[in-house]
């Protein structure tokens, strides 16, 4: 069999293939069992496999990659338009590998089995940071329904609670439950802490992560997040790299006439909320003679809203972090900002 290319549509138990040979002709269409799918896979000779970008796939990119063939991982959202008529397994294997016949659709890159395993203490953090955000939120709206308000802030919930327990017009199922999600609280903050520590020893021991925690604006837990998740050879540029994120203006151009919106938001919606916050903090502090507001900046917060400016920071520092990661070069800072040091 004269493959060319391979469209690999995967779940959790049935795989289908959809394979095309030399002249673009579909010529293997198969279901495959998740038991059967390697020893399948190793009887056809090394060809182009392609899969979507999806749970999963990185593993079956890697057991692929051993058999001999090249993987190629393919966002999904650029799969959906080669999907003809309606949406079926076999469809879907098919669009996969019409996708994969395109010269320049964006893929990928196999990520190693370590470099998953150090990428899911962040992934593990931020869950637990949502849930403790859940249950103080809940704390505080069942302690308004008794009369019973705080500040916002998690700082405050300790207070919250006490106040409660003093409250005699509060029943004491209520204390007793607003307790109960105050302890399980507590043992968030300490997992929560306990995960931070490790991920302060992985940014030590990353040089890439270290190189980026000198831009303003840019803290360990960020830096750590970018040298895990980035990999700069897969961007021609740091304009390339910001418009991922969804840091660049959408475009509703026709007829010849440019039309720009708002940010695209597309791409990983993590760390354009990092860069973003980042920027944030450095607005914050932004003022003449400051290290970390450049004269570009301040011009800006001039004349434009604080949050928009924000964004267009956000865009500066991964533009930015993209020069570094890609060039290994330290971070120069602003000459604005050294001059009116």
């Amino acid at each position: 069999m004269n493959l060319k290319r391979v469209g690999l549509d995967t779940s959790k138990a049935i795989f289908t293939v959809h394979g095309v040979d030399q002249d673009e002709r579909a010529v293997l269409r198969h279901n495959l069992k998740r038991a059967g799918m390697e020893a399948f896979f190793a009887k056809l000779p090394p060809t182009l496999v392609a899969l979507e970008a999806c749970g999963g796939s990185h593993h079956w990119g890697r057991r692929l990659a051993a058999l001999g063939h090249t993987v190629r991982l393919i966002p999904p959202q650029y799969v959906k338009p080669f999907v003809r008529r309606g949406k079926n397994d076999r469809n879907d294997a098919e669009a996969i590998a019409d996708a994969a016949s395109r010269p320049g659709m964006p893929c990928v890159p196999v990520r190693a089995a370590e470099q998953q395993a150090e990428a899911i203490v962040l992934s593990v953090r931020e869950l637990l940071v949502r849930q403790r955000t859940q249950l103080v939120n809940a704390v505080r709206g069942h302690a308004a329904e008794f009369g019973v308000v705080a500040a916002k802030n998690i700082s405050h919930l300790s207070g919250l609670l006490e106040t409660v327990a003093a409250e005699e017009a509060v029943p004491s199922t209520a204390k007793e439950m607003l307790a109960f999600l105050g302890a399980q609280v507590a043992q968030l903050d300490e997992r929560i802490a306990e995960l931070e520590r490790r991920m302060k020893q992985q940014h030590k021991a990353s040089a890439v992560s270290q190189l980026l925690a000198e831009v303003p604006g840019i803290g360990p837990i960020s830096a750590l997040t970018l040298a895990l998740k980035i990999e700069p050879g897969r961007f021609t540029s740091g304009r390339h790299f910001a418009a991922w994120l969804g840091l660049t203006p959408k475009e509703h151009s026709t007829g010849g006439r440019q039309r720009l919106g708002g940010i695209s938001r597309a791409g990983n919606e993590r760390l354009r909320q990092l860069l973003v916050v980042g920027a944030m903090a450095v607005i914050r502090y932004a003022k003449p003679g400051s290290k970390t507001a450049s004269a570009w900046l301040l011009a800006l917060l001039e004349r434009k809203p604080r949050k928009l400016a924000a964004v267009a920071l956000a865009n500066k520092m991964a533009r930015i972090v993209w020069a570094m990661m890609a060039t290994g070069e330290a971070y120069r800072g602003s000459k604005g900002a050294a001059a009116a040091a």
